[in-house]
């Protein structure tokens, strides 16, 4: 209890907007969704100008959580088809670099501080760090991890930015494409929107995806474990 009380204590910004980042998707995809019940021509034969606009705004939007990300990859396909795929990328990065400065900004380092008490905590959480790579890519491959709060996660982490950007963009490729062409296949946003209808062999691919970010990130926080456990016996047996 007294751990819980210290991290609300020093961390309850951070916490809070990690909560907000779950929580808020949900509503912002359900007013999407009315807008463009009401609307439904809004985002039909954009000019070049408004395909910027449109790609900058939801790069913003995902990056504060405001729209769930596979809601967005659904929409686009829909509206653009393949010509719209790489300003989808660039939205992606666009989020992934704004929610990163956001969530540096609001932490300012406290998470970090705070689990500096905890030496064999703070001890793994510097090894996934030389593993920042892939476990960037396995955070962003599977299909029910949120995207703005894991970028929350990583950048409180303070994983480096290059391959932050990096690993992110190449993470969502796989998942970002199958709900792409599902959006480019399909007749009705509402419907698509309600039920993307994977089928068989896309609910097999989105099984294999996430059990491939479980089992993976497992071997990562395991050897990383290890690794600080070691580190730490071979310390202790040289400390005079």
């Amino acid at each position: 209890m007294k751990f819980l009380r210290e991290l609300l204590r020093k961390n309850f910004s951070t916490l809070l907007s990690m909560l907000l980042l779950v929580a808020v998707p949900l509503v912002g995809s359900s007013s999407l969704s009315f807008v463009l019940y009401r609307n439904q021509q809004l985002l039909e034969n954009l000019t070049t100008g408004q395909s910027l606009l449109y790609f900058v705004l939801v790069g913003v939007a995902m990056a504060f959580s405001l729209v769930n990300t596979t809601a967005v990859v659904l929409i686009t396909g829909f509206y653009l088809g393949w010509s719209g795929f790489p300003g989808m990328v660039v939205a992606y990065a666009l989020a992934a670099l704004v929610g990163y400065q956001i969530a540096s900004t609001l932490d300012h380092g406290k998470m970090l501080a705070f689990l500096g008490h905890f030496p064999k905590v703070d001890a793994v959480m510097k090894e996934l760090k030389t593993d920042s790579w892939q476990l960037i890519f396995l955070t962003r491959i599977s299909p029910v991890t949120p995207f703005a709060l894991m970028t929350f996660v990583l950048a409180i982490m303070r994983v480096r930015r290059g391959p932050f950007l990096f690993a992110s963009v190449a993470g969502m490729l796989p998942r970002s494409l199958f709900f792409y062409w599902l959006g480019t296949k399909a007749q009705d946003v509402f419907a698509l929107l309600k039920d993307p209808g994977t089928g068989t062999t896309g609910k097999i691919l989105l099984l294999i995806l996430v059990a491939a970010s479980f089992f993976g990130l497992y071997h990562l926080f395991n050897q990383a474990l290890k690794r600080a456990l070691s580190k730490s016996a071979a310390s202790s047996t040289t400390a005079p």
